[in-house]
């Protein structure tokens, strides 16, 4: 099978050649973590201000791969999409418990990731979200929808891989969608990859402090 990535940083370098010329006050959120060094290429290539946007899986209890929604965050509000379809079955408290458990991780990374940077500013600018790549693309509306409320000018979604189905339905909340690759037989974001090691809070601090 072909991986057509080296690593995240090739693939960013893929996203902002599809990506192009983009007009406005650009601004690139990388989803982390996995996000941050897909998006620091970008926002290099667009001469574009780069930040993070942390946004976590509320995943099914027991079954933590499953996901029953997602908590993302910008500034001080967050945003909790639903997947109705796993929480069938599932009691409201539950989930209750897992959101507040996530938005306790989501504070603490922003934290360790910023320290006491406020996040930057989306209204009026042209918001690019980027990740390495969708699986269900629960996380990834999450944070269109956490954004919209902040008032941007545009708001775009941009990763290296996806599937056909999470890029369709993205299509429906955010003004635009890039996927450079979508594969006939998609299973996982790493087969895009041939180094896909797990990223770290180290290396998503060091990437940022590079390009503020």
């Amino acid at each position: 099978m072909t991986r057509p990535y080296a690593d995240r940083a090739a693939a960013g370098r893929a996203l902002a050649a599809e990506l192009g010329e983009v007009a406005g006050s650009v601004l690139v959120l990388g989803l982390a973590r996995g996000g941050v060094p897909v998006a620091a290429p970008v926002a290099e290539a667009l001469g574009a201000e780069l930040d993070v946007l942390i946004v976590r899986k509320l995943g099914l209890p027991g079954q933590p791969e499953l996901a029953m929604g997602a908590v993302a965050g910008v500034g001080d509000e967050t945003h909790t999409v639903r997947n109705e379809q796993v929480l069938r079955g599932v009691n409201e408290g539950t989930l209750e418990t897992v959101r507040e458990r996530e938005i306790r991780e989501l504070r603490r990374r922003e934290q360790a990731y910023r320290g006491d940077r406020p996040p930057v500013d989306v209204r009026d600018r042209v918001v690019i979200l980027v990740d390495d790549g969708l699986a269900t693309g629960s996380t990834m509306r999450a944070a269109v929808e956490a954004v919209r409320q902040q008032g941007p000018a545009k708001v775009i979604v941009a990763v290296p891989v996806g599937g056909p189905d999470s890029c369709h339905r993205l299509s429906a909340i955010a003004d635009e969608v890039v996927c450079v690759w979508i594969p006939r037989h998609y299973a996982a974001v790493g087969q895009a990859y041939r180094n896909f090691a797990p990223v770290g809070d180290d290396e998503v601090r060091r990437v940022l402090a590079e390009r503020t």
